[in-house]
């Protein structure tokens, strides 16, 4: 019976394991990802959730920021344990630091030793974005993985080290990949290249609302702007360290990252460039309409263009610029394009901008502002301005207020 029932249990037990090995090797398969965490879209932001030292909390991912987290104050994440020196397109400023102790992301407790929270005030971010941010999440964060920002399904992925972007085929069409230039691990650095032939190198940059934007005298050497011009259309922008002069240009026949570009509209800082290397950051706006992968050690970056499209439909302005201002508890016009609907409406530097459609304007942000101030080219927008005592309501019709 024993000589028998052995063959017999031989060919049964055979498939079974090669079915058990089969999964197994699937299991751990390069391709199944390590975590799938889920974040919302906002209008110019990805908004992420993480949990901090034991606190849960709500992040901008700001792949220009090359440190782990800037949280606000009103989370005791514990106390300050030194300073950290932050820099933005124009200027350096210093904030305190808290170390991190514990992290976790989608489940997963990361890595996190020698990661810090810089300690600054983030509360507007939730007026300006319209929905609950304590701070923002940078590229350390996930620094060690290889990452994918899917937009089109709203979630990171995380991939082990073992899933290769760099063996894989683009068609030049559709998919793209890109080799991220040799600055480190701090940020990801890309050429574009001109329609002149000149190179630009500009940061991949989730935080930056905007297209693009560089610098005046970056233009100026990649020959895409005469030393000497003036733009007609000038406006001013919200950084970390103040308000700068900025106008929009339209460039055309470019390739952003190895993907071609017939025309964009990029925000230019009227002031040099604050670094001989970096030439500004390619932002938001152009970045939605991919799914990307992102591999630090390996320099590489994937491009999926599901979207079919790489720049959205032109946007309007008036030409208006408001900013809040402590001392009068109003909000303030600081800036009026000249030749703008705003300018040709009569309304001033100085003047109080009182409201914007239905919503009245009493303490508010700059980004909110530009957010309910544009729109569609023809569209119209109503405002009302406050002038030397004087209430007066507009109806302005958007034009684009680009420099060409």
């Amino acid at each position: 019976m024993k000589h028998l029932w052995e063959p017999r249990r031989q060919t049964i037990v055979e498939p079974m394991l090669t079915v058990a090995l089969a999964a197994l090797f699937l299991a751990h398969s390069p391709a199944d990802p390590i975590a799938v965490v889920p974040f919302t879209v906002s209008e110019d932001a990805i908004v992420v959730k993480a949990t901090v030292n034991g606190k849960d909390v709500s992040c901008l991912f700001d792949s220009g920021f090359s440190g782990a987290f800037v949280i606000g104050p009103h989370i005791d994440l514990g106390k300050p344990t030194g300073k950290m020196s932050l820099q933005d397109f124009v200027g350096v400023f210093d904030a305190d630091t808290i170390d991190v102790s514990s992290l976790k992301f989608g489940g997963l407790d990361l890595k996190h030793d020698g990661m810090l929270i810089v300690h600054l005030p983030t509360m507007s971010y939730t007026q300006a974005y319209g929905t609950h941010i304590d701070g923002i999440m940078g590229l350390e964060v996930l620094s060690h993985y290889v990452t994918e920002i899917n937009f089109e399904k709203h979630e990171f992925i995380l991939h082990p080290d073992s899933y290769d972007i760099s063996a894989m085929q683009p068609d030049g069409k559709r998919t793209f990949l890109t080799k991220m230039l040799p600055f480190g691990m701090n940020s990801i650095e890309m050429a574009v290249r001109a329609s002149t032939g000149k190179q630009m190198v500009l940061a991949l940059d989730t935080g930056n609302a905007f297209y693009a934007t560089t610098h005046k005298d970056v233009l100026e050497d990649a020959g895409l702007w005469k030393s000497g011009d003036t733009p007609k259309f000038m406006g001013k922008s919200q950084v970390a360290s103040g308000v700068v002069d900025t106008w929009d240009y339209l460039i055309k026949d470019v390739k952003i990252f190895g993907v071609p570009v017939k025309q964009s509209v990029w925000s230019i800082i009227d002031l040099p460039s604050s670094s001989a290397q970096h030439n500004g950051t390619v932002g938001f706006q152009f970045l939605k309409h991919f799914n990307i992968t992102l591999d630090m050690q390996r320099r590489r970056v994937w491009f999926d263009n599901f979207a079919g499209t790489t720049v959205d439909p032109p946007e309007g302005d008036i030409g208006l610029v408001a900013l809040y201002s402590q001392g009068r508890d109003r909000m303030v016009v600081v800036d009026v394009t000249p030749d703008g609907p705003a300018a040709k409406a009569g309304i001033k530097e100085g003047d109080y901008l009182v409201s914007v459609g239905d919503e009245n304007l009493v303490q508010s942000t700059y980004r909110h502002v530009r957010k309910i101030l544009t729109g569609p080219v023809g569209s119209k927008v109503d405002i009302e301005v406050s002038s030397e005592g004087r209430l007066e309501r507009f109806t302005l019709v958007r034009e684009q207020l680009v420099n060409e």
